[in-house]
């Protein structure tokens, strides 16, 4: 099970938030390359990093510290954020990011998926933010009417080459990651699954790495890396030993 130390981006700074919302921020650094090499020098395998003001605004916004990430690492990294069409997509993967994950823009317009996979195969994932279950758009200020596994499998069938799954009631708050959710929405599938939101300590890695065989894939981390509560390198190594 893969580990992805999160870098979530606003204004041109490494910050966290709680739930999602941004009046809840907090700001963990001002140079988000820094914080990549940080990650990398300890062992990550892959970078996950979030433009939130694409998210917000519905265009990415901040080009300049995603390509000094990609710059600063010689480790993959996915981009999700205000990725909304073929522009933005082809964009960022000529920027040099392996993966792009897609939102809103995937629950808008599903044809989407088809259309970037097929330009870039195996390269087009879906995050889906959910709350309660069902999907959230628009940097998590809408929740929809649809349930997340049903819109896993539709997405799953058009291409994506994985799924980003968070719980929004989870993400930011240090109580633990969804698992069940997750497990029921890998098992729903089948594509690869990344579960996400509120990993507080390693015992909360070691209970997402002990059901990998449902298909989840990999986990990210955010807060609990920032805040010291999560040594990267003890999580790189129970992500390891995942059966």
């Amino acid at each position: 099970m893969t580990i992805y130390p999160a870098i979530d981006i606003r204004g041109g700074r490494c910050v966290r938030l709680r739930q999602g919302d941004p009046a809840q921020q907090t700001v963990f650094s001002d140079d988000p390359s820094e914080m990549a090499r940080r990650w990398a020098d300890m062992g990550a395998e892959w970078l996950h990093v979030v433009d939130l003001d694409g998210a917000f605004g519905g265009a990415p916004e901040n080009r300049r510290a995603v390509a000094g990430i990609v710059d600063a690492v010689s480790i993959p990294v996915q981009l999700g954020g205000g990725l909304r069409d073929m522009g933005h997509i082809l964009a960022a993967a000529e920027a040099g990011l392996t993966r792009l994950i897609l939102g809103t823009a995937a629950f808008e317009t599903p044809e989407l998926v088809s259309t970037a996979n097929d330009a870039l195969p195996g390269r087009v994932a879906v995050g889906i933010d959910a709350r309660d279950g069902y999907v959230a758009t628009e940097g998590w200020k809408r929740v929809t009417e649809t349930a997340g596994i049903p819109f896993a499998r539709q997405v799953a069938d058009l291409g994506a080459c994985g799924i980003v799954y968070t719980d929004i009631g989870r993400d930011g708050m240090h109580t633990g990651t969804n698992v069940a959710a997750t497990v029921d929405l890998a098992e729903s599938v089948d594509v690869p699954v990344i579960a996400s939101g509120g990993v507080s300590d390693l015992a909360d890695v070691q209970a997402v790495a002990m059901e990998s065989s449902s298909g989840i894939e990999g986990l990210i981390v955010g807060s609990a890396l920032y805040r010291g509560t999560v040594d990267l390198e003890d999580a790189i190594a129970v992500g390891r030993s995942a059966a």
